[in-house]
């Protein structure tokens, strides 16, 4: 296992060179820079500061030179928040970002993996079909449509929440729904599909014959089995709620990584996007590594060898 952690954290390293790589190019080709505004500089002043953010030098010394500063650890100073650093604006928004993304993964594992089971039992029954027919609507209607239509309904027209900010826990229950929602109905299908099948092993039966309670034979015996699918599901799910949570805190006016880098790719910041593009992509990677050992202890006939 120690060798095969060693080998997935040195396979992370050209992965991250390359997700780097692109991002530095597009975010240099694309149009406009970080000084451009309304109200044009004078040229002087433009010219000191592409002086003072090295901006003035040919883009392969730029990307050399940012190279350099990733390898140490410093993604370099912001271009619009002035007084701070990348780094200090990672770790003041990643808090937010993951406090959130954790209850709604929290949220869409409870409530996926209890649909889900219950749909199994009541299998092409009127609750299957309606557990199912949620978890299709679910996964149709991805999370930047569901967010506005949740403020709209929930927040403006009912006034039963409020429809922005993280004041108290009645400002979490709007986006860690949206955020959660689409991972949910995944889960809930996935959890059915996987739980029919293990339902009509001969271990289940096994079960049953030996007169054990329902709850136990579920509990103890079929659910460990038919969450080996879901857990393989986790890596992308985590991805999905990660990504995501960019547009959900922009709709909700939430504090957290999301809204810095929509605004660091509105302002043309970037080193602020550069440095949030490769934090997501290291949580992403590691999300994924953590999976993959708990998949090896749900299934032990998994080998890493």
């Amino acid at each position: 296992m120690l060798s095969y952690s060693l080998r997935r954290a040195l396979g992370a390293i050209p992965t991250l060179f390359v997700l780097l790589t692109i991002a530095f190019f597009m975010i240099r080709l694309a149009p406009g820079g970080p000084f451009d505004a309304e109200r044009k500089l004078p040229a002087e002043i433009e010219a000191n500061l592409n002086q003072k953010y090295h901006l003035d030098e040919p883009l392969y010394r730029q990307y050399g030179r940012y190279l350099w500063n990733i390898a140490r650890g410093d993604f370099g100073p912001s271009f619009q928040y002035r007084d701070l650093t990348v780094n200090q604006l990672i770790a003041d928004g990643f808090p937010v970002s993951l406090r959130l993304g954790l209850l709604a993964m929290l949220v869409a594992l409870l409530f996926g993996i209890g649909f889900g089971t219950l749909a199994a039992l009541r299998q092409n029954q009127a609750t299957d079909y309606g557990v199912m027919g949620i978890a299709m609507l679910g996964i149709s209607i991805p999370n930047f449509v569901l967010a506005p239509l949740l403020v709209l309904g929930l927040a403006v027209y009912l006034d039963w929440l409020p429809a922005g900010g993280l004041d108290s826990w009645r400002h979490y229950l709007l986006p860690v729904l949206a955020l959660a929602m689409p991972q949910l109905a995944y889960i809930a299908r996935l959890t059915r599909g996987s739980m029919i099948e293990v339902l009509r092993s001969n271990f289940v039966r096994t079960a049953r014959a030996k007169g054990l309670p329902t709850h136990l034979v579920i509990l103890r015996h079929a659910m460990p089995a038919a969450l080996v699918p879901v857990v393989s599901f986790l890596g992308p799910a985590t991805a999905g709620i990660i990504t995501g949570s960019v547009v959900i805190e922009s709709v909700f006016g939430i504090p957290g990584l999301g809204r810095y880098f929509v605004q660091g790719a509105l302002n043309r910041d970037y080193t602020l996007v550069m440095g949030v593009v490769l934090f997501y992509g290291m949580l992403i990677i590691l999300f994924n590594f953590l999976v993959d050992l708990l998949y090896a202890w749900l299934d032990p006939r998994v080998k890493y060898s």
